[in-house]
C-alpha cells in the first residue's frame, strides 16, 4: 500500500473557511400546484372553487396520466370550469431557458426559470432499457463543495414539491411525445443528483417522491425502487428517511474515506464525520433492505490515491453497498479535474479486491456541461457580459 502523502490540494494551500448554509433564505413562494397536495387537499381545493370534489380526480389523471395542463384537451370537464380549474391548480411552474442535447438526442439538459427568476437544470438520459432523468431539489446549494459548479454558486432557495415534480413530467412528456429518440416511452427512473441537497429541502423532497410512485391519478406511478435520493452526509435527515417507508436507494456522496480530505472536499464532513454518515447508511441499509451507493467523484491527484482506495475498501467491505466511480466533469476555470485513466483504473482494481462492487459511471453530458450547476452558471455569465 503506498504512503499518505502531504496534501492532495491544488497548490498545497490550507482549506478555506467552511461555509455552509442548510436553511434556505425566506422568498415569496411558488403558486399553489396539484402537485403540492394530497389527493384529500386536491379534492378540499377544487371544492373551495365551487365544483364538485371528484372534478379533483379528473384534473388529477390529465396532469399525471395524460401529461398535459391544456384545458382544451380537458373535455370531461365542463367547458365553463376547465379554464378556472386549470389556472388554480395548473399554473405554469417552470419555463424553458435552454436546451442542449448530445448522444444522438437521447441525452438532454434543460435549464430552466422559475417564477421568481431562479434557474434550475434537469438532464433526461435515454438507454436501451431504461430512460432516467436527473432532477434538482434546491436552486443552487449551500453545501459549498470546492469542486462543484452548484456548491460555488451558493443556495437562492428550496424548490417546491410541484417545482420537482414539474421537471419529470416536463421529461415524461417529451418521451410521450415521442420528441426523443428511439420513439415514444416513459420515465423509469429518477435521481435526485441535480442541483442542490435534497436531504436540506427534506419535506418537499419527500412529498415529490410520494408524488411520483403513487398510482395514477394521484401521482405519476413510477417504483419506487427507481428512485434514487442523493446526499453528502445530513445523518438526522438520513436517519428520518429510513423511517418513511419508501424503498428509494439512498446514495452518499462520500469523494473521500478519510476526514482530514474530506472535511476540504465535502465541507458538512466537520459536522458529521465519515464514520457518522456511513453507519447511518448501514442503518439505512439494514432498514430498507436496498443497497446503499456510495458515490466518490474521482480528482486527479486529489482523492485517486491507491492507498485511499484500500481505506474505501476496508470501510465497505461486506456491507451492503457499491461503488459508483465518477469522473470528474470539470468546472471552467477550476483546478480540479478529472483522474489519468490508469490511476481510475488502479483505483477499480483495489476496490474489487475487497470484493466490493464497483461501476464507473457513463460520462454523458460532458460535451453539454452535463455537471449540475454548469449551463445556470453559464447562463449567468452569458447575462453578465451582455449588461457590460
Amino acid at each position: 500500500m503506498s504512503e499518505h502523502p502531504d496534501s492532495g490540494l491544488p497548490g498545497n494551500r490550507p482549506p478555506a473557511p467552511v461555509r455552509l448554509t442548510l436553511t434556505a433564505p425566506r422568498r415569496a413562494k411558488p403558486p399553489r400546484h396539484l402537485a403540492d397536495l394530497t389527493m384529500a387537499e386536491r379534492r378540499d381545493a377544487v371544492a373551495e372553487l365551487g365544483e364538485r370534489p371528484f372534478r379533483a380526480d379528473q384534473l388529477s389523471r390529465h396532469y399525471f396520466g395524460r401529461l398535459t395542463a391544456s384545458p382544451e384537451q380537458m373535455t370531461d370537464l365542463p367547458g365553463g370550469s376547465r379554464d378556472r380549474l386549470v389556472s388554480a391548480l395548473l399554473p405554469p411552474l417552470l419555463t424553458p431557458v435552454r436546451e442542449l442535447a448530445c448522444d444522438g438526442g437521447t441525452t438532454r439538459k434543460t435549464l430552466w426559470r422559475l417564477f421568481d427568476g431562479a434557474l434550475v437544470e434537469s438532464v433526461l438520459m435515454r438507454y436501451p432499457d431504461r430512460t432516467t432523468i436527473c432532477v434538482s431539489s434546491q436552486a443552487g446549494c449551500g453545501m459549498n463543495c470546492p469542486f462543484c459548479a452548484t456548491g460555488q454558486a451558493g443556495l437562492t432557495r428550496n424548490l417546491s414539491t410541484a417545482e420537482i415534480v414539474e421537471q419529470v413530467v416536463a421529461g415524461a412528456r417529451s418521451l410521450a411525445k415521442g420528441e426523443v429518440p428511439g420513439g415514444p416511452g416513459r420515465i423509469s427512473n429518477v435521481v435526485f443528483m441535480g442541483m442542490g441537497e435534497p436531504m436540506a429541502n427534506y419535506k418537499a423532497v419527500v412529498a415529490a417522491i410520494r408524488r411520483l410512485t403513487s398510482p395514477v391519478p394521484e401521482g405519476l406511478g413510477i417504483s419506487a425502487r427507481g428512485i434514487t435520493v442523493s446526499t453528502v452526509g445530513l445523518v438526522p435527515a438520513i436517519e428520518r428517511l429510513a423511517q418513511e417507508g419508501l424503498p428509494v436507494t439512498l446514495a452518499v456522496s462520500l469523494h473521500a474515506p478519510d476526514d482530514e480530505l474530506r472535511d476540504t472536499l465535502v465541507p458538512i464532513n466537520t459536522r458529521w464525520k465519515v464514520a457518522e454518515v456511513l453507519d447511518a447508511a448501514w442503518n439505512y441499509a439494514a432498514v430498507t433492505k436496498r443497497r446503499v451507493s456510495i458515490e466518490y467523484a474521482l480528482i486527479r491527484d486529489i482523492n485517486d490515491q491507491e492507498w485511499r482506495a484500500d481505506l474505501l475498501g476496508r470501510l465497505l467491505q461486506g456491507r451492503l453497498a457499491h461503488v459508483n466511480l465518477i469522473p470528474l466533469n470539470p468546472t471552467p476555470g477550476s483546478p480540479w479535474t478529472a483522474s489519468r485513466p490508469r490511476d481510475e483504473r488502479a483505483f477499480v482494481r483495489r476496490l474489487e479486491s475487497y470484493g466490493i462492487p464497483v461501476t464507473v459511471r457513463d460520462t454523458r453530458g460532458r460535451e453539454i456541461d452535463g455537471a449540475c450547476g454548469q449551463l445556470a452558471a453559464r447562463d449567468r455569465e452569458d447575462r453578465k457580459a451582455g449588461a457590460r
